[in-house]
């Protein structure tokens, strides 16, 4: 009961970082990127208002283009908002609008692998999967300063596997071990029975999950 009880809190605590994080996320995408985008619209009109002149067709267009660039940036933003209902039904599919978001937003390229089968697996555990990418993908934005991705995701009959690599400047793993939430995605590894491995160097970092897969004539 004990056991069950801490995985559930767990499972809440996780809920919740998904949300703050997505919440943040937008928060800072709407100030660096799209506050950026309107400040420059408002300075051009600025511009046309105070030179007193008639505006040019060709200046209208330059306005116009700002402003599709900005409400192509809240529509990237809106889809994010609604990655909660996404993972009920297909965290795989989150994981790769999350690369494509990061594409999109910060100008970071990202290599997408995936073969086998899409296992079935539990809600809850989805959840705890997609929470350690997501912490994997949150280190590599803030500290790698990689300006490229790969995400290979590979099935077998007893292995869901998922690894994220980057290739920025790597990080120390007797220096930072307990930091940049390493231990809270080895706890949820460990929850959910997976094995989380590791590896940095200066040619970037590799965090592999590998979640066993049962068989429905063992269950």
């Amino acid at each position: 009961m004990e056991a069950e009880l801490y995985f559930q809190s767990e499972l809440i605590k996780t809920r919740i970082e998904i949300k703050d994080q997505t919440l943040s996320e937008i928060s800072k995408e709407l100030h660096d990127n799209i506050g950026q985008i309107v400040s420059v619209g408002i300075m051009q009109l600025n511009m046309y208002i105070n030179s007193g002149k008639a505006v040019q067709v060709n200046e209208l267009r330059d306005l116009k283009e700002i402003l599709a660039k900005s409400l192509d940036e809240i529509r990237i933003l809106s889809r994010i908002i609604n990655k909660d209902n996404l993972l009920q039904s297909d965290f795989i599919q989150a994981i790769k609008q999350d690369l494509e978001r990061i594409k999109k937003l910060k100008k970071i390229q990202y290599k997408y692998t995936l073969s086998g089968e899409i296992p079935i697996i539990s809600q809850e555990h989805d959840l705890f999967i997609y929470r350690i990418f997501q912490e994997a993908l949150h280190n590599s934005l803030k500290h790698s300063h990689s300006d490229m991705f790969e995400v290979i995701i590979k099935t077998t009959k007893t292995v869901f596997c998922l690894k994220f690599k980057d290739f920025g400047i790597g990080y120390d793993p007797e220096k930072i071990n307990s930091g940049i939430g390493l231990n809270s995605m080895k706890l949820r590894a460990k929850l959910i029975g997976a094995q989380l491995i590791m590896n940095s160097d200066t040619s970037g970092t590799t965090v592999t999950l590998e979640y066993p897969l049962i068989k429905s004539d063992e269950n």
